[in-house]
């Protein structure tokens, strides 16, 4: 009885200290909501859109922000643009 009590407390060990492993790898990354939130805009999907057909047409960096009615939209349109404009511009440097 006491073989079978010893190996249940060692397999209730080692999956407790797994556990406890796999949650501290979990940081709160802020960079990383951020980045979701922008992933989920509309206007910031539009512009990443908009500016990686710009860059690889060869047009120059003109983000249209006319096409948003808020201040709030507009931004994230134009950071969303630059943001593919530059991601097209990375990938073309040798």
């Amino acid at each position: 009885m006491s073989r079978v009590s010893t190996y249940a407390l060692a397999i209730a060990a080692c999956l407790g200290t797994t556990a406890m492993l796999a949650n501290s790898k979990h940081t709160n990354n802020p960079t990383s909501s951020v980045n979701a939130r922008l992933e989920a805009d509309g206007a910031f999907r539009d512009g990443l859109y908009l500016g990686k057909l710009a860059a690889e047409s060869g047009q120059p960096l003109n983000p249209a922000v006319g096409r948003w009615s808020t201040d709030q939209d507009r931004a994230t349109f134009s950071t969303g643009y630059q943001r593919g404009y530059n991601a097209v511009l990375a990938r073309m440097q040798p």
